[in-house]
């Protein structure tokens, strides 16, 4: 499968975007998950947000190339990692 040049720079710059996005979601984990044990229904709302951020996200990625999509998702990983090794 032979990319094109707008498709590898899409790839390219989809790794720090997934990177960026997978950080915000992971590292808003602690505050929802604390909402969540207090009782407050605003975890909820901010979990469903947390969902819907990452897959429009992914969404996005998609729509372009699978390439692309395979590179974002690789940053989110990427961003998981940062952020899990962040909160110890």
């Amino acid at each position: 499968m032979n990319a094109e040049p707008a498709t590898l720079a899409a790839a390219l710059a989809a790794l720090p975007a997934g990177a960026l996005a997978g950080w915000v979601h992971f590292a808003s984990l602690r505050r929802v998950t604390s909402l969540l044990v207090a009782g407050r229904i605003s975890g909820v709302a901010l979990q469903v947000g947390r969902f819907a951020l990452l897959g429009g996200v992914l969404w996005l990625f998609a729509q372009w190339h699978p390439v692309v999509l395979l590179a974002g998702s690789a940053g989110i990983m990427a961003g998981r990692a940062c952020a899990l090794r962040r909160s110890g």
